[in-house]
C-alpha cells in the first residue's frame, strides 16, 4: 500500500511538471502569434502606401500619424490609416501603431505596439485584465517606399 502511495505522489509531480511546460508553451505561442500579427499588419500599412504612392510621397506628409493620436478626415490616406488601426486594434491587445515618414529620404517607419500581458502573467486573471502586470512590446520596421 505505500509502494502505491509513493508511486502516486512521483506520478502527479510528473503530471504537475508536464502541465507547466504546456502552460509556458501556450504563453510562448501567444506572444508568437501577436509577434506575427504585428509583422502582417506592420506589412499591410506598407503596401497600402506603396498602392498610393504619388501621395504617399507628397511634402506634407499624409501618411503621418504618432502613437496616442487618431487620424481625422476622409482622405484615402487616413482611411487607410483608420483601418490599419482598427486592424490593429482587433488584432493584438492594445494594439495600436505610427508611421513616420522621412520627407527626404522616403524612408517610413512603422512601429506597432501591444500589451503581452499573458507572457508575463501566463493567463488573464482580473489583476490581468486591469493589465496590473502588462508588458508593452514594439515592433518597428524600416523600408523605403
Amino acid at each position: 500500500m505505500l509502494e502505491v502511495l509513493v508511486t502516486m505522489i512521483i506520478i502527479s509531480f510528473g503530471l504537475l511538471g508536464i502541465a507547466g511546460i504546456i502552460a509556458n508553451d501556450l504563453k510562448s505561442n501567444n506572444s508568437s502569434y501577436a509577434r506575427s500579427q504585428a509583422s502582417l499588419l506592420a506589412n499591410g500599412i506598407i503596401d497600402s502606401m506603396r498602392a498610393n504612392r504619388a501621395t504617399a510621397e507628397l511634402s506634407t506628409l499624409p501618411y503621418y500619424l504618432a502613437i496616442g493620436v487618431n487620424p481625422s478626415g476622409t482622405t484615402v490616406p487616413t482611411n487607410d490609416l483608420t483601418a490599419w488601426r482598427d486592424a490593429l486594434a482587433n488584432a493584438l491587445p492594445s494594439g495600436t501603431g505610427a508611421v513616420a515618414v522621412n520627407n527626404v529620404t522616403k524612408k517610413v517607419t512603422i512601429t506597432v505596439q501591444w500589451d503581452d500581458f499573458r507572457a508575463v502573467s501566463g493567463n488573464n486573471t482580473a489583476a490581468n485584465a486591469n493589465h496590473v502586470n502588462a508588458q508593452t512590446q514594439k515592433l518597428t520596421v524600416e523600408t523605403r517606399l
